[in-house]
């Protein structure tokens, strides 16, 4: 005779609603391998962007551009003392400096590098007379000089791995007529942009 009175079921205990909301918001904790998998990545991520971008800006400052600072007035009216350009450490690798460029010069570890403006060439004869410079006996135009008297000086020919350089400032300039040629190995750079003060900002001529 079949019990009515009892059910085949198993009795359950249904959850309450606090722990069911406990249940479902419980954080997972990540096994250790995952936190080994993201430092990896972390890792893996700074080498591949971290890095590179160290090393780039190390071979551009060192091997293309660095900011320089002008430490004089010999270059006056076109550089001013305490202004800031951007040299080019990469074009003198492959030709050599042009007439009316200016370079940065090293002058050993004893002295600060020169600024100067290349005049005369590998093999030419310069000579100064008349308050004019002469090469090979033609007369030089230089535009970028303000009104200045030039003292008598040569003629003297360049030797064919050097260049002959003065400064705008010709009353004051400390250059080739006083320390002579300065050989192709000991420039450097070559003047590129004034990058301060902002009003001066732009490409050098």
């Amino acid at each position: 005779m079949q019990d009515f009175g009892k059910s085949d079921a198993t009795n359950t205990v249904e959850p309450s609603s606090s722990e069911a909301y406990a249940t479902m918001t419980r954080p997972e904790i990540a096994p250790s391998d995952s936190i080994g998998r993201i430092a990896l990545k972390l890792v893996r991520d700074i080498l591949e962007t971290v890095v590179p971008a160290i090393l780039l800006a190390f071979l551009i400052t060192h091997f293309v551009g660095q900011r320089t600072l002008v430490l004089s007035c010999s270059m006056e009216p076109n550089l001013h003392e305490n202004q800031q350009l951007i040299v080019d450490k990469l074009t003198y690798h492959f030709r050599q400096p042009e007439r009316a460029e200016i370079v940065v010069i090293d002058m050993g570890e004893d002295e600060i590098p020169l600024i100067k403006r290349v005049i005369g060439l590998p093999g030419e004869t310069l000579e100064i007379k008349d308050n004019r410079v002469l090469i090979d006996g033609q007369v030089l135009s230089e535009p970028y000089l303000a009104e200045a008297y030039q003292r008598d000086y040569g003629p003297v020919t360049i030797p064919k791995d050097a260049v002959f350089v003065m400064g705008d400032n010709r009353n004051n300039s400390r250059d080739s007529r006083m320390i002579g040629t300065i050989t192709l190995d000991r420039i450097v750079s070559r003047a590129w942009v004034r990058v301060w003060p902002f009003e001066d900002i732009g490409l050098l001529k």
